[in-house]
């Protein structure tokens, strides 16, 4: 066998493992990506500002995701930039974090642990408590 043949079969091999792990994560990602729940909900968001001050929402929404939710909340704004992984919040009821100045960012909680998802994507359920707090 020439080496020409040895590297060649070694690219394919090298090429079909990548496809492989390809269409592992894309199988992975289908079977257990973030589920909705269609319909009426009752969920809170608080929010703890820079001062530590909390305001509560009780909020009523058929939202399916929190970005949605956060919208329906009366009396609570919020703003940020836009990516291509949704938006990224940066301003909650007139309060800006900026990473860049002071290292504050406004973190996002459900039901007492952190979200793994931004708020375009973070499923909402019936029940669900969600904390925004500003961090540091």
């Amino acid at each position: 066998m020439t080496k020409a043949r040895k590297t060649n079969g070694k690219i394919f091999i090298g090429a079909a493992v990548l496809v492989a792990v390809i269409v592992a994560f894309i199988v992975m990602f289908f079977l257990f990506r973030p589920r909705t729940a269609q319909g009426a909900k009752a969920i809170t968001i608080e929010v703890v500002d820079n001062n530590e001050a909390s305001t509560v929402y009780e909020v009523h929404t058929d939202a399916e995701y929190l970005r949605q939710a956060m919208e329906d909340a009366k009396g609570l704004t919020f703003s940020g930039s836009e990516s291509e992984y949704g938006m990224m919040v940066d301003t909650v009821n007139g309060v800006t974090a900026d990473w860049n100045v002071d290292q504050s960012y406004w973190g996002f909680y459900i039901n007492g642990e952190y979200c793994n998802y931004g708020i375009d994507a973070q499923p909402v359920a019936d029940g669900d408590v969600f904390r925004i707090v500003y961090s540091k």
